[in-house]
């Protein structure tokens, strides 16, 4: 676990449903954790930055260890409207948001929507600011890529195409850092990449 730009913690763990290792973050000023997986270093690993008040998940399948993490901290889970059903067999009572609604202090659920309806990027307003992503985009060896066909559906190039809309659209927000649930983050340069895959409206 490491600070990689001010007040946002970042750490990989492996997923136990796709072997392989993903990436989770803790932003420290509002006590929040984005689509978090247990650290190598455990609960006492997150509570050495800070203990944690909320969860806030940027689409449905990012659930990973919400249950461990509730139960450890007593966190609230937030998660876009449209993406609750994943919890029904949890013991966990989801709160649900909206695009544009600030789910935590200094973070904003923004739509990207392309993939799955509830697809969110999150805009962190600490530091120079970040942007958090869900599926829709990774690190694809320091550059923006996307899922592979066969996870985007019956039409990929479709899902693609609304995704570069999408990078177009978060290009009017404040940010310099992208954070992804797949990859690295791109700390610094992150307008830059963004930029390079979206496309106007």
């Amino acid at each position: 676990m490491r600070e990689i730009t001010e007040g946002i913690v970042h750490w990989t763990a492996e997923h136990p449903n796709i072997g392989q290792r993903v990436s989770s973050y803790l932003v420290v000023p509002s006590a929040t954790l984005i689509d978090p997986l247990l650290p190598d270093e455990g609960v006492d690993g997150i509570r050495g930055f800070v203990r944690p008040d909320r969860i806030v998940l940027t689409n449905r399948h990012h659930v990973r260890d919400v249950q461990a993490l509730v139960d450890a901290f007593g966190c609230s889970v937030h998660v876009h409207e449209k993406g609750t059903a994943p919890f029904q067999d949890l013991g966990v009572s989801p709160r649900p948001f909206a695009f544009g609604d600030e789910v935590a202090p200094g973070i904003t659920a923004l739509e990207v929507g392309s993939i799955t309806p509830e697809e969110t990027a999150l805009r962190i307003d600490v530091g120079d600011g970040a942007l958090a992503f869900a599926d829709g985009f990774l690190n694809d060896g320091g550059r923006i890529g996307f899922m592979p066909d066969g996870l985007l559906g019956e039409d990929p190039e479709l899902v693609k195409k609304g995704l570069r809309l999408a990078a177009a659209r978060l290009l009017d927000e404040r940010f310099a850092t992208l954070l992804f649930a797949h990859g690295d983050p791109i700390v610094g340069d992150g307008r830059e990449a963004l930029q390079a895959v979206s496309v106007p409206a």
